[in-house]
């Protein structure tokens, strides 16, 4: 090991191992000190239940927000799959299905559910932020603009209905359907405890990223699972020249002279000196390591399921289960359930129905189960529970997780034809193919502060103070300790921007 790096990176998640290959490629001596025994962070997959030949992404599951330029730039093999159907929807005996390669069924479908007088607005509001989008998309990986920038780039209209006005309120405007409301308005919450008429922007945030991906707003299927992502950034990072060393945890960062002291597995300590310091961690976390107080305690507030069925579970509604669950399968989202369960988590009580995102990997990529698994049919499935506040488990972990999982379970249920539970797969000692981790299972399984995915609120991705215009966003007090995580200014998701941004900033002052 050398004595001192150009850059140490705090953390081996995906924005960790971005920054590493991009500063190692560019000629700079990296050192990666990770934790766990293993690299990847949140987007990893595994074989989450003994005996099962399944890799499952544990945490994360979709890509969105990952742009096509990190992954050239690296040369990353991924690939990505689009999906057919964007959503569907039970809802009273029938269902509303939306299929982006059929827009008379989408209609019809629509019309089945007392909600045909939406679809003209919906295909306008759809073209709306598809324009949005590939407006603003190209400038994740510039430099910051100023907010006067930003606001001619958006113009106008989309100014004032998308970044000053409670998004709650525009979509109350925009469509008549409470079942159509509460499918636009999950992008404005998943991951982000709030009503979705709040003042202040924090699910107008949350909104605009998930609408912005890629430049058209589409979350497609990484094939092999999210640990295909991981694992071929840590090929580009190694290959590069980079140092990853895990069951390595960083105890603190010395102000000023930036020397970073570790642990390894046995408890011994080490001292490595840094020209810069790139924390591909939660900027909470970071403040930790500095010795200087936590400025604000971030909360997560969500349910993660992960399951493998021996075959998809029928439904009410009688739509076929290979359809309804190969794009996102809404359970109980409409806006008044979705401010129901906001009342109850704010209140103190896990929703009585909660609602529910479920998705199946493996209807678009099977790659993720072994022959055996794709001969029986089996399936993976994941659920998305929404409005399940850290504070919620913060006194009984275990015992309010069994809560929220009963009720979480008892929701899904109420939309099928038969219980789930009687879905799911065995896995070698007999028990079933269910995982189950909520806000305070994060924070423990990869220091995620209060379970926060985002590992804090989301912020504009553009420059609110002057001293931001023309930066990365990923700046702080310390000119050598720089943000590389989705808590920087363009953070949030499995996209790199963080990671890519902090390796700019390293390479613009070397």
């Amino acid at each position: 090991m050398h004595a001192t790096y150009d850059a140490v990176i705090v953390g081996g998640g995906h924005n960790g191992l971005t920054a590493a290959a991009y500063l190692a490629r560019a000629g700079r001596t990296v050192l990666l000190l990770e934790r766990a025994d293993h690299v990847g962070g949140a987007t990893l997959s595994a074989r989450a239940f003994p005996g099962v030949d399944a890799n499952v992404s544990r945490y994360s599951y979709l890509v969105s927000l990952m742009p096509r330029q990190v992954r050239d730039e690296l040369g990353l093999r991924v690939e990505l799959r689009r999906r057919r159907i964007s959503s569907y929807t039970p809802a009273g005996g029938g269902g509303l299905l939306v299929d982006t390669a059929d827009d008379a069924a989408t209609a019809a479908s629509f019309a089945s559910v007392d909600a045909g007088g939406d679809v003209d607005a919906w295909r306008a509001f759809g073209a709306r932020t598809s324009a949005l989008a590939a407006r603003l998309w190209p400038t994740m990986t510039e430099p910051l603009m100023s907010r006067t920038d930003a606001r001619r780039l958006l113009g106008a209209d989309d100014w004032r209905d998308l970044v000053e006005r409670p998004v709650g309120e525009v979509v109350d405007a925009t469509f008549g359907s409470d079942l159509v409301r509460g499918i636009v308005l999950t992008d404005a919450l998943i991951g982000t405890f709030a009503r979705a008429h709040e003042t202040g922007g924090r699910p107008n945030r949350c909104f605009l990223y998930h609408v912005i991906g890629g430049g058209t707003g589409d979350w497609d299927v990484p094939v092999g699972g999210m640990g295909a992502v991981a694992g071929a950034l840590e090929a580009a990072a190694r290959q590069a020249g980079a140092e990853l060393l895990t069951s390595a945890e960083v105890t603190a960062i010395g102000p000023g002279d930036a020397e970073v002291v570790w642990t390894d597995a046995d408890g011994g300590e080490h001292r490595v000196g840094a020209r810069h310091v790139l924390a591909a961690c939660a900027p909470a976390v970071l403040d930790r390591l500095l010795g200087r107080a936590t400025a604000e305690a971030p909360e997560g507030a969500q349910l993660k399921l992960n399951m493998l069925l021996t075959r998809l579970p029928r439904l009410r509604s009688g739509m076929d289960p290979r359809t309804a669950f190969a794009g996102t399968f809404h359970v109980h989202e409409s806006a008044t359930e979705l401010e129901t369960a906001y009342r109850q988590a704010a209140a103190g009580r896990i929703p009585d129905v909660p609602p529910v995102e479920t998705y199946c990997h493996s209807l678009t990529d099977d790659s993720i189960l072994g022959p055996g698994l794709r001969a029986t049919g089996h399936q993976t499935l994941t659920a998305f529970g929404l409005h399940m506040p850290a504070r919620l488990f913060a006194a009984d972990p275990e015992g309010a997780r069994s809560m929220a999982l009963a009720a979480t379970l008892r929701s899904i249920d109420s939309v099928l034809a038969e219980p789930l539970e009687d879905c799911l797969a065995r896995d070698e000692d007999g028990r079933p193919c269910l995982e189950v981790r909520s806000p305070v299972d994060l924070e423990a399984d990869v220091a995620l502060p209060g379970g926060h995915i985002f590992h804090r609120d989301l912020a504009w991705p553009w420059a609110e103070r002057d001293d931001e215009i023309g930066t990365w966003g990923v700046e702080t007090a310390d000119p050598r300790v720089l943000l590389a995580g989705a808590g920087a200014r363009r953070g949030g998701g499995v996209s790199g921007i963080p990671g890519r941004a902090a390796a700019m900033a390293v390479l613009g002052t070397l």
